[in-house]
């Protein structure tokens, strides 16, 4: 069988004659398998080039690319997790404010950081809670600005917990002045006299100001402590009988008379709802029952005003 030719003419544009090549079966498969070869070193080169799963050390390479994609995502839940957080957290802040009476300009609820402007003065930077939130996954790479989104968060923690701190004395002073102020009766029983600057004292029969309340109850009846203080007198007193005196601080002393037993010593440190009498008769008394008085930087004033109603 006669080998099979090919015939290859090149046609030039210009004037020279054509040119013609004779290729023969044996040297068109030689060609063929040169440029098949040629394509596949071609394609090997470009995928140790180009592919991350060319060579052991790229595939350990697109393994951790893959779980460093993975941690940063799990980075953002958990901070957008922080940010749900710190915002239920300023919202207690600002009910715990109100309750403890400070007013929301004197809050440090703003994000942000403090710096120095041109003329030396201090402003703070705000920045919104929907920048802390932003899916650190779009931002693959971006360190800056994931190291600019923690540092907001970070400064929304320091100030909120500058702000409960704030809160916190406060309150803490408030529960400290409640502490030390009588709000409550003394004693269980019934309302019989009344704060009056001017009322017939049912024994003397005459006109004389009645500085406190009386409660009647029976004998041995408990008298407590209406506020935290200190005894400043447990003794008999002439018409009062049987009386002890607690100064409460902040200029507050009350006063409870005709008791029956007394259960505690002058200087003795009592808190409110401690036994510190018993109900009697003791004194210029016509039945058992506690004189209540309350007397405030000096001046006597009517006990109900001070009770809080249960």
């Amino acid at each position: 069988m006669t080998p099979r030719r090919w015939t290859i003419l090149v046609v030039p544009h210009d004037t020279e004659s054509p040119r013609e090549y004779v290729v023969g079966e044996r040297t068109l498969r030689h060609a063929t398998v040169a440029i098949a070869v040629a394509v596949a070193l071609v394609l090997g080169a470009a995928s140790v080039l180009f592919t991350p799963w060319a060579t052991p050390a790229a595939r350990l390479a697109a393994k951790q690319n893959e779980r460093l994609k993975t941690e940063l995502a799990q980075m953002d839940r958990a901070l957008a997790m922080v940010g749900d957080s710190l915002e239920a957290l300023a919202l207690r802040e600002s009910q715990f404010r109100a309750i403890a009476g400070i007013t929301s300009a004197d809050s440090l609820l703003t994000i942000g950081a403090v710096a120095p402007d041109g003329a030396g003065a201090l402003q703070v930077a705000s920045a919104s809670m929907s920048d802390v939130r932003r899916p650190f996954a779009q931002f693959f790479g971006e360190r800056s600005t994931r190291r600019s989104d923690v540092g907001a968060l970070l400064a929304r923690a320091a100030q909120l917990s500058s702000a409960f701190a704030e809160v916190s004395d406060t309150m803490a002073v408030k529960m400290e002045k409640l502490r030390t102020t009588p709000s409550i009766l003394p004693t269980k029983g019934f309302l019989t006299g009344d704060f009056s600057h001017a009322r017939m004292h049912p024994i003397l029969r005459e006109s004389r100001p009645h500085l406190g309340i009386d409660l009647s109850a029976p004998t041995g009846t408990p008298i407590i402590a209406t506020a935290a203080g200190v005894v400043i007198k447990s003794a008999r007193d002439g018409g009062y009988g049987n009386v002890v005196e607690i100064d409460h601080g902040n200029g507050i002393i009350t006063r409870y008379a005709h008791a029956q037993r007394l259960l505690v010593r002058q200087g003795q440190r009592v808190e409110r709802g401690q036994e510190i009498a018993t109900v009697g008769s003791t004194g210029l008394s016509v039945g058992p029952h506690l004189h209540y008085e309350i007397h405030v930087n000096g001046t006597p004033v009517d006990p109900l005003t001070y009770v809080i109603p249960e």
